[in-house]
């Protein structure tokens, strides 16, 4: 005990000092994190406040005894190293490049490849050894997963570093009570670094985490939950990790969920974090942290009762408990999107008129793009049977040409729809909720055919400014 004290000890001062060093220098050269729509804060901020975090971190587990201490487990702290290591370059690129999403991705899966390699994987599940093709994708999607939610959560003073701080507190107390000196030995250092940082980082902060040390901090932490994993043969002890980093977990489901339902790109940031939801709901960005600090610490007494012998009678109990508060919490914030997807499940009309505007939208995509008359008309012809149209007739200057989708079949409407002077198109359907024609925007399936139309001339003035444009 007294030899974790010094290494959590000496990662507190090593942060404590090199902290506000790595801050002058960054504001020297003008790496600051800038103000914007999605930021709270209002002037430049100092942003790679992960390289102290890294130093004090590695620094510190020099003092147990080098890389040739023996552990009975077969992991010892320092296999976290090489791939927190290239986790923590590629967060460091982006914070002086601004690296695409991809990349950011593609150098996570590298990191977490490469701790694979290094004997971190999710192990186990009931005594039974999970084969590599299951355990390699696991193990990455944990490691990813885990990266990105602390680093989406970085977002108000002192979140992330709090946040990280809570979670490795409690994988170490877990440890403790069980006794698993890897596990301890590898997350008290952290504990300490992150504690001498969030001196110079909580509010008002005069340094940011940025991505190098956001990803650092949710590699490392997805790399403690894998010692965890492989020490542990219980279902709920298993979710010890899972609660000790729920807040972050569900922020970057919730983001996940929240741009799907809105049929927005997954990597594209928006203001709609819990954290964001919280400022909304009329709180200050210090009041919105400590609600979240709070949140956390009942998260991670969840975790150290589902770790504990007690935790093992009233297992079902305990999940139902944290289910039953999550749902709540998640309700409190009021997400518009989550409100509609409910809608879209309950209320046929809504889901109806979805369905609808997602059929449009394939016809507009499929259409739009159509050199020629010709090609225009096959499109339509594969589409309208998507539509639940019955029948499709083109006439024109050169004749007419027809497409039965139900040959012989009764239509209750039929829309005849004017193209250019010389040209139309008669549609005709059947009506009832029941069918996929019966809810169909006919006056929105006019526009897009009259617009697409390669003879209309909405279809002639948007290919000329395209030509222009190229010009």
């Amino acid at each position: 005990m007294v030899e974790l004290l010094w290494m959590a000890g000496k990662a507190f001062f090593i942060a404590l000092i090199l902290t506000p060093i790595i801050r002058d220098i960054s504001r020297s050269f003008y790496v600051v994190d800038r103000p914007g729509l999605r930021k709270v804060h209002v002037h430049p901020v100092p942003r790679v406040g992960g390289v102290a975090i890294a130093l004090s971190y590695g620094l510190s587990l020099i003092v147990i005894g080098g890389l040739d201490r023996p552990w009975s487990s077969g992991l010892a702290p320092w296999k976290v190293i090489p791939g927190a290591a290239i986790a923590f370059l590629v967060g460091l690129l982006d914070d002086f490049f601004s690296l695409k999403p991809i990349w950011k991705l593609l150098g996570l899966i590298l990191a977490a490849c490469v701790a694979f390699q290094s004997g971190l994987h999710v192990g186990a599940v009931f005594h039974y050894e999970l084969p590599v093709w299951i355990d390699w994708p696991l193990t990455v999607f944990w490691l990813v997963l885990a990266s990105n939610a602390l680093n989406l959560i970085d977002g108000l003073d002192g979140l992330c570093a709090g946040m990280g701080l809570l979670a490795t507190l409690t994988l170490f107390t877990a440890a403790l009570l069980h006794h698993d000196l890897p596990l301890a030995y590898a997350t008290f250092p952290l504990a300490g670094a992150l504690l001498g940082f969030l001196c110079y980082n909580f509010n008002p902060a005069t340094v940011f985490l940025g991505d190098s040390g956001a990803l650092l901090i949710g590699f490392l932490l997805g790399s403690y939950g894998m010692f965890w994993t492989q020490k542990t043969y219980t279902l709920l002890s298993m979710f010890v990790p899972l609660l000790a980093l729920s807040i972050p977990l569900f922020d970057v489901s919730l983001s996940v969920l929240r741009r799907i339902i809105g049929r927005k790109p997954i990597f594209q940031g928006d203001r709609g974090h819990i954290h964001h939801r919280l400022l909304d709901r009329g709180l200050s960005p210090r009041q919105a942290v400590w609600v979240l600090y709070l949140v956390g610490a009942l998260a991670a007494a969840f975790a150290l009762l589902a770790s504990s012998k007690v935790g093992g009678v009233t297992q079902g109990s305990i999940v139902i408990l944290f289910c039953a508060t999550a749902w709540f919490g998640i309700r409190k914030l009021r997400y518009s999107e989550f409100d509609l997807g409910r809608r879209l499940l309950l209320d046929p009309g809504v889901k109806r008129a979805a369905n609808s505007k997602a059929r449009l939208e394939r016809v507009v995509a499929a259409l739009e793009t159509a050199a020629s008359e010709d090609e225009w008309w096959d499109r339509l012809v594969r589409e309208g049977k998507g539509l639940g149209l019955t029948k499709l007739r083109w006439s024109g200057a050169d004749g007419v040409r027809e497409e039965a989708f139900r040959p012989g079949a009764a239509f209750d409407w039929s829309l005849n729809i004017p193209l250019s002077e010389t040209e139309s198109i008669q549609v005709e359907g059947v009506s009832g909720a029941a069918t996929a024609s019966g809810d169909l925007d006919l006056i929105g399936l006019a526009e897009i055919l009259k617009r697409t139309f390669p003879g209309s001339d909405g279809h002639r003035a948007a290919a000329h400014g395209s030509a222009a444009g190229v010009a």
